[in-house]
């Protein structure tokens, strides 16, 4: 499996080395995607998937400032995970930051461990007993140069009936969403180095319900993310540069702890 994940670093790196150098002289476009590929797929103190995984990112700015964008993310692992699920994503947003605000609103929707008998597999069933889908409500804010602290809080506003989100009546018929909210402090200990180091500490609770998403089921609010995470940049030639990250996280909600790996192709 590791060779399978550098092996796709190789492939995908080299590539981005040809095409930066044949399009280093065209024009800024509001169009852009991105590549990642990551040896695990972490999110909010949760383990997605411990297989690698590519991930891409499509939008376009509405404004020439590019403030404003609209997109589509997506993510695929590479092999099977031990319940022999496939981990795949495709999400759309749309969002808007002008550097220290950012607020945006997603649609997710995860393929992985839909059971059928609760949700649907269906990528166009929005109905609310029954949508795998999530619409989840981002924000984040950092003060400032002096105090760089950033505030992070996410609601998840609608949906969700594969990740419990979805509260039914004993008939079956919908009752309510929880409304599961994470919120996390992340501070930059080491920054403008060769190798910058940011701290953070996450918890999750929910707003209309005792349990939440994130957590273990057993407390109404918990600590479910602590961790720190060192960036550098990899100069392999004059044209292109490597982004890398190297996280490692706790959960000590629900009691494990992980390393993730992480390069930006491009």
């Amino acid at each position: 499996m590791k060779k399978l994940f550098y092996i796709c670093l190789i492939v995908l790196g080299t590539g981005n080395l040809f095409a930066q150098e044949n399009t280093e002289e065209k024009e800024d476009s509001r169009l852009d995607f991105t590549a990642n590929i990551q040896n695990n797929h972490l999110w909010r103190g949760l383990i997605i998937t411990d297989k690698p995984v590519v991930m891409g990112n499509l939008s376009y700015a509405l404004d020439k400032d590019k403030k404003w964008k609209v997109g589509i993310w997506g993510a695929s692992a590479l092999a099977d995970d031990k319940d022999n699920t496939h981990y795949k994503e495709i999400n759309y947003y749309i969002q808007f930051s002008n550097g220290r605000f950012y607020i945006g609103l997603w649609d997710l929707f995860n393929s992985r461990n839909i059971n059928t008998a609760i949700a649907s597999d269906d990528i166009f069933n929005y109905s609310n007993r029954k949508t795998a889908h999530i619409i989840d409500l981002r924000t984040n804010y950092t003060f400032g140069a002096s105090f760089p602290l950033n505030i992070e809080a996410d609601i998840m506003l609608y949906g969700g009936a594969n990740a419990g989100e979805v509260v039914l009546e004993p008939d079956g018929s919908y009752k309510k969403n929880k409304y599961s909210t994470y919120v996390q402090a992340s501070y930059p200990v080491i920054k403008d180095k060769k190798v910058n180091l940011d701290a953070f500490v996450g918890a999750g609770f929910a707003l209309n319900d005792k349990k939440f998403l994130y957590g273990n089921g057993e407390n109404s609010f918990d600590i479910v993310n602590v961790g720190v995470k060192a960036t550098k940049t990899l100069k392999i030639t004059d044209h292109y540069s490597l982004p890398v990250a190297m996280m490692a996280m706790w959960n000590p909600s629900n009691k494990f702890a992980r390393i993730q790996l992480a390069a930006t192709v491009f």
